[in-house]
């Protein structure tokens, strides 16, 4: 079967085996489906409904219409690719019911999240920029569900609760609580705080960079998409 990694998705969705592509499938959603959505949502101004049914149909067709196979990693990046894919499909489909619905998508999530972006930076960026940046954004939520389950094993919940607490503080460096803060909070010298932040945030990329080795086609286009999602290259 399919082995418990994200290193091979795209290897996963090409196998002969069934059962290893469907579950590829699964999990390849899990990655494109949210960018797939907005990105139908702003780029093509569907309505919700419309939208979700077209994002259903969009991943239960991917292997039927075999779309992965015929990506060349030589010609470019896949999610580029993929975009490319979901305009075609968008502008050749309307909406129907799915051949195969995939589980638990959050679409209210999603709308709520889109209710939450400023149409006015939007209508600034590009067909491909808009995709590229929910993109990232999955890429990096689903990074930190992960670094989140990790924490969850004995003897790291302080070190998870350490880094949600001053890097994901919301309200900026005014609701961000200093190292001094946090060691008094915890009983611990604040060089622990150090180390509780560093072991987390290695933790983060070392997996943000397995979900990105899933979908990307290359070593290189791994590397600069690294670069891009944590330096801004």
């Amino acid at each position: 079967m399919f082995p418990s990694t994200h290193h091979s998705l795209l290897a996963g969705l090409q196998s002969p085996e069934t059962p290893v592509r469907q579950e590829a499938l699964d999990r390849f959603a899990e990655v494109y489906w949210k960018p797939a959505y907005k990105y139908i949502r702003l780029r093509w101004r569907r309505q919700p409904a419309d939208a979700e049914d077209l994002t259903q149909a969009l991943f239960a067709g991917l292997l039927v219409r075999d779309t992965v196979n015929r990506f060349d990693p030589a010609r470019g990046s896949f999610h580029n690719y993929l975009r490319v894919c979901i305009d075609n499909f968008a502008h050749n489909r309307t909406a129907s019911a799915a051949a195969r619905a995939i589980p638990s998508l959050d679409f209210a999530g999603a709308e709520a999240e889109l209710a939450l972006t400023s149409m006015t930076a939007m209508a600034t960026l590009t067909p491909e920029e808009i995709f590229h940046r929910e993109w990232q954004r999955q890429i990096f939520a689903l990074a930190l569900d992960d670094l989140r389950a990790l924490a969850a094993k004995p003897g790291k919940a302080a070190q998870w609760e350490v880094f949600e607490a001053y890097d994901l503080a919301s309200g900026g460096d005014e609701r961000r609580p200093s190292y001094g803060e946090l060691a008094a909070r915890y009983a611990v010298p604040a060089t622990q705080i150090t180390n509780y932040l560093a072991w987390a945030r290695r933790q983060l990329r070392e997996l943000t960079m397995a979900r990105l080795a899933g979908v990307t086609g290359s070593d290189r286009e791994l590397q600069a998409e690294t670069r891009r999602l944590f330096e801004g290259e």
